[in-house]
């Protein structure tokens, strides 16, 4: 059987000092911690104590208000984001997720550096350790890249700290020596992991070569390319320290050059992926299946997790595992939390690949059929098939379909009377916890039927790098290179594969089309969070009001409904789009949010750094 890397339930060794004494009964070792010698003496404890260095990854993409949240893709249904308010500051730095929280990927870097340190001196099996040094540094690598995409420019420490340190403070390395640095410690890696077989959610040759087309990738966007950069906005290029936030010179060309040969050594290793051979458009059906495989890791998706954290629902209370709990609707005693918004479910094509418009009368009445397969397998929509409802629900409706509108009971042209759906804020099941936009998030929940109580988790991966990123950022830079015939090529296995039909398009449309592919595909995967800023086209994204949908069903004259349900031969159904009521989220933007500032309690604390521009 494939071993997989779970949640690791077990507490950081304590790295401690053990001294002589004459007194025996002084001379005891703690029953709850290892000593720094026996730990590092040892090739279990040793793995153990890096294993737990993995549990900084925490929820990934399953976390409950998720970066998709802090973006044009969705809304939080508890509470204002103050990021997409530009209301962020260094004393409100608003929801950073733990996996880009400054203290906490520092104390997850410190304990790679005190392994490193270590196991550069262990006297078990020259392999073993091997191993693990390439999986440290793949782990610090990830860790300080967690806070590079996030701020810019870090304190890069591979470094331990010890008892005769005089001095703990740090200033900033420049973005160009971040990036050297984390490659670095990438390169390390792969090399040291090249030919090791891992249990799954463990580092991986393959995961650092992601990792590092990422990186790069990132890198020569045009949010760090300081000249372009400063063009396209006053605050950058007001900043004295800009080499914090990108390169200040060079060639933003061979940059993309050197993203373009990073993906392609990933695209060249083979064995990841999942059917991306096709020559063909699949059938809608087989396309949502194979959607969900990839994000249910399953059924041949698993192919696509390059490094992703794994879940034992017996073994852990993970909040990634109690994805269904936060996030189906509220008819289910789910809570709704991450909700789709207008603006992006419009993004999605219809099925023959033109653009969704709603000043077409049949696409305007019919808004939810012939669109992208992959619609279908992301987004709970009015009238959506689901799974039985709870006791109490199931009275109210015995079909288990998603409710996300207000109907007509009664007779069509006699008495009526509305009834609200029971996934609205007006249902008699916990209305508080009713969509806002007229959405709630399907992907990354497990279709089961069996888990439909609040109080049952799932076990769906977690995946923090998947290789169709990779192919993605090898478009990407394709396109950047003036490769265009390469970049459609991939592109089309993209969309072949969710049952789409070629891209045809040239020139900017092409790169429109890329942009658009890529968030539809990536949906909640915490990838729009960073592409609307590194393409510098936040403003207008992130910079427009919520658009939701408000639906009624009126029933057609002589039809008779006592239990709703959804259908075109009893009810005549209109579809509003409206800008979500002030006050729920007062979006806007401010250039000083391509860069979030740094807290100022680490300010305080490290008198050598420097806040990023527009929070002096």
């Amino acid at each position: 059987m494939k071993k997989i890397l779970k949640k690791i339930l077990i507490p950081l060794f304590s790295i401690i000092l053990v001294t002589s004494c004459n007194k025996d009964f002084l001379n005891t070792q703690p029953l709850d911690k290892a000593a720094a010698a026996s730990t590092w003496a040892d090739a279990n404890l040793s793995q153990m104590f890096v294993t737990e260095i993995y549990n900084g990854v925490h929820e990934g993409l399953l976390q409950q208000n998720s970066l998709d949240n802090q973006t044009d893709n969705c809304l939080f249904n508890f509470g204002r984001q103050d990021i997409m308010e530009s209301a962020i500051s260094p004393t409100n730095t608003g929801n950073v997720l733990n996996t880009m929280e400054w203290g906490e990927m520092y104390k997850r870097i410190r304990a790679t550096n005190v392994a490193l340190g270590n196991l550069a001196t262990v006297t078990f099996d020259a392999a073993t350790a091997a191993r693990l040094k390439g999986e440290c540094y793949f782990l610090r690598g990830y860790y300080h890249n967690q806070l590079l995409r996030y701020y810019g420019g870090i304190p890069i420490i591979k470094f331990g700290y010890s008892l005769n340190t005089t001095d703990f403070t740090i200033a900033r390395n420049s973005y160009d020596d971040c990036v050297k640095g984390i490659i670095s410690d990438l390169d390390s890696s792969a090399q040291l992991l090249d030919g090791k077989s891992l249990a799954s959610g463990r580092a991986s040759k393959a995961a650092a070569m992601s990792l590092k087309s990422r990186v790069l990738t990132y890198a020569a966007s045009d949010l760090h390319d300081i000249p372009t950069a400063k063009q396209n906005s006053a605050v950058i290029s007001g900043f004295s320290n800009p080499e914090l936030l990108g390169y200040v010179s060079g060639d933003q060309n061979a940059r993309w050059v050197a993203a373009k040969a990073a993906s392609k050594a990933v695209l060249d290793l083979g064995g990841f992926g999942y059917n991306l051979d096709l020559t063909a458009p699949q059938s809608k059906e087989t396309a949502i299946t194979d959607y969900q495989n990839v994000y249910l890791g399953k059924g041949g998706g698993e192919k696509e997790a390059i490094f992703a954290k794994y879940y034992i629902n017996a073994a852990t209370d993970d909040w990634g595992a109690w994805f269904p709990r936060n996030n189906m609707p509220n008819g289910y005693h789910g809570w709704s939390s991450t909700e789709p918004t207008q603006n992006f479910v419009d993004s999605y094509e219809m099925m023959d690949g033109t653009k969704f418009d709603w000043t077409k009368p049949a696409e305007a009445a019919a808004p939810y059929e012939n669109r992208d397969p992959r619609f279908y397998a992301s987004v709970f929509y009015d009238g959506t098939p689901w799974k039985p409802r709870t006791t109490d629900g199931a009275a109210i409706d015995p079909n288990g379909e998603l409710q996300f509108g207000t109907y007509q009971t009664g007779t069509g042209g006699g008495t009526t009377i509305p009834y609200f759906g029971l996934d609205t804020r007006n249902s008699n099941i916990e209305n508080w916890n009713g969509t806002r936009t007229g959405y709630v998030i399907r992907k990354m929940m497990d279709p089961n039927p069996a888990i439909v109580d609040m109080n049952q988790k799932e076990e769906i991966p977690t995946m923090q790098i998947r290789f169709t990123e990779v192919v993605f950022n090898y478009i990407e830079a394709c396109l950047e290179t003036h490769d265009e015939p390469t970049a459609i090529t991939w592109l089309n296995k993209i969309r072949f594969r969710a049952g789409m039909p070629a891209v045809t398009a040239s020139g900017s449309a092409l790169v429109d089309a890329y942009r658009n592919e890529r968030n539809v595909e990536m949906f909640a995967e915490d990838q729009r969070f960073f592409d609307a800023r590194r393409w510098m086209i936040a403003p207008v994204v992130f910079g427009q009001k919520v658009k939701i949908m408000v639906i009624n069903g009126t029933l057609k004259p002589g039809k008779t409904v006592t239990t709703y349900r959804y259908s075109k031969d009893n009810y005549n159904y209109i579809y509003h789009i409206q800008e979500i009521e002030q006050g729920v989220e007062n979006r806007s933007w401010n250039d000083k949010v391509y860069f979030p500032p740094i807290n100022l309690d680490e300010m305080n604390k490290n008198k050598k750094l420097i806040q990023n521009p527009g929070y002096q």
